[in-house]
């Protein structure tokens, strides 16, 4: 009994023996941890108001803070485990990373996935920040790309957040990427309207609208015969923003009407023509005779 109790106390002693001498290494690792923290954020800092001078492009910039961030996290993070294990070394460092890479990738696969895509667009840049995009079902305005997802606000004031990768492998509309946008409005005319004289007065009025550019130069198209009316497409090109888009429009509706009514060019409604028939003669309920014939009392 007295012998396992004393290679009991020599297990503990050599424990706390141990854990004394790792002691220091383990409180200096945890400063350096901490330290790392503000060391990564004064990096990101100094690497923002770099790039802000020598890069134009906004997504670039904003990869250059993000990789500032993340590489001086990593260089703490290695640094702090040298610290607290002393024997260990880079290239045991390396070799257990390697280890590890296979179930580290499928725990963390969609991050890493995301990551890489947010970099890869920050990069390649097929939107940029402030552009007005269409990604699936969202349409708004892209306000911020980050290291997982990329942030998007709507028209009506909301936000939608869309990972990365699916952002890369979308079909993305950018409606701001060239500086102007072209509209296409559908005016209706009666059937006597004559169509020289509507394409006319159509042409002089959207050149003379506020927010309608004039090059390219508007033009009016007769599209087709619609059912109560001869349908005109009115083309014209606006600053390729929504608010622009909208307000244009709303000038050209107001525009057009009030310029059709000073020359009595009515736009039609809808008609539909009914005709009465003698019910008396054409029934189709009337029993028929052998010949084919309806028979009438």
């Amino acid at each position: 009994m007295s012998r396992l109790l004393e290679t009991i106390i020599t297990s503990l002693q050599e424990i706390v023996g141990s854990g004394i001498k790792i002691l220091p290494g383990l409180l200096t690792a945890l400063i350096i941890i901490l330290l790392t923290r503000y060391a990564a954020e004064f990096v990101q800092q100094i690497a923002h108001k770099l790039g802000n001078k020598t890069i134009k492009s906004h997504s670039l910039q904003l990869l250059l803070s993000k990789t500032s961030y993340v590489s001086t996290w990593v260089i703490g993070a290695l640094f702090a485990a040298v610290i607290a294990f002393p024997g260990l070394e880079l290239g045991d460092i390396i070799a257990t990373l390697g280890l590890s890479s296979v179930a580290v990738g499928f725990a963390f696969q969609d991050i890493f996935k995301n990551f890489l895509a947010g970099v890869l667009l920050l990069l390649q840049e097929p939107f940029r920040i402030n552009d007005q995009v269409i990604i699936g079902e969202y349409e708004g305005t892209v306000e911020r790309i980050d290291i997982r997802t990329t942030q998007i606000r709507t028209y009506t004031g909301e936000q939608v957040l869309l990972p990365n990768a699916t952002v890369f492998t979308s079909a993305v509309q950018v409606r701001t990427a060239f500086e102007s946008r072209r509209s296409d409005l559908g005016v209706g005319v009666d059937y006597n309207t004559s169509l020289p004289e509507a394409t006319k007065i159509l042409l002089q009025t959207i050149k003379d609208i506020e927010g309608v550019l004039h090059s390219p130069p508007p033009e009016v198209d007769i599209e087709s015969f619609g059912d109560s009316s001869i349908d005109l497409v009115v083309r014209y090109w606006t600053l390729p923003q929504k608010t622009e888009v909208r307000r244009t429009q709303t000038k050209a509706i107001v525009a057009i009407k009030k310029a059709f009514d000073l020359v009595n060019i009515n736009i039609p409604y809808p008609i539909r023509t009914v005709y009465h028939y003698d019910q008396q003669q054409f029934n189709d309920y009337l029993p028929v005779n052998g010949n084919g014939n309806t028979t009438q009392n």
